[in-house]
């Protein structure tokens, strides 16, 4: 356990601080901020758990880091203008991100080894329905959403995915995917305790 690896251990603590504050958020403005800060950490644990352990063993994953938090911060500066050119532009950007996953994703199927090829093709499916969730409006699909996603992630942390080498398994990958669930079932307790609590308005966008 050399350096680079303690560094990934706390940036990935600081990533679940970020990632379970975001979902407590019902505007989505400050929630693509506070989720896209969250993602750029991500990113930089698996550059740390690189370095620790070799960087093409995580340039997927960082790529994918990358991916969501460009899209996040994107998101954040088109909903804070929230006028019809921003919204139009909204709407494409999606449509680019969605094709961005569905090219990205197949090349990752395709090169998954076969035993596990069913895990990433629904990891594809359940990638895809999260970005469509973050887009729509009101606060239930995006957390509805991220419980799937964050359920299919966990096991690719796991040793069902993880089918080489010593680390069988990623316990902070599964710690941040698991603060992403207990995050949404804080939210609906929250609300099951104050129904009329704004958190579950449907925001304007």
């Amino acid at each position: 356990m050399n350096m680079w690896f303690i560094i990934a251990q706390i940036l990935g603590v600081i990533t679940i601080g970020f990632e379970f504050t975001s979902y407590q958020i019902k505007d989505k403005t400050r929630y693509f901020l506070v989720t896209g800060i969250g993602s750029f950490f991500w990113m930089t644990m698996f550059v740390a758990i690189g370095l620790a352990t070799g960087i093409d063993t995580q340039l997927s994953l960082i790529v994918a880091a990358v991916y969501s938090t460009v899209r996040n911060l994107v998101f954040y500066r088109i909903f804070s203008k929230n006028t019809p050119e921003s919204k139009e532009a909204g709407l494409n950007f999606l449509l680019v991100m969605i094709v961005i996953a569905i090219v990205a994703g197949t090349f990752t199927v395709m090169n998954a080894p076969e035993q596990v090829r069913w895990l990433h093709i629904l990891g594809l499916i359940v990638a895809i329905g999260f970005v469509i969730g973050q887009y729509l409006p009101g606060v239930h699909y995006v957390r509805i959403a991220v419980v799937f996603y964050a359920l299919v992630v966990m096991l690719t942390q796991t040793p069902l995915n993880i089918l080489y080498g010593e680390f069988r398994w990623n316990i902070m990958g599964i710690l941040i995917e698991s603060a992403k669930i207990m995050s949404v079932l804080v939210f609906y307790a929250r609300y099951a305790s104050e129904p009329k609590r704004p958190q579950l308005q449907f925001a304007k966008v």
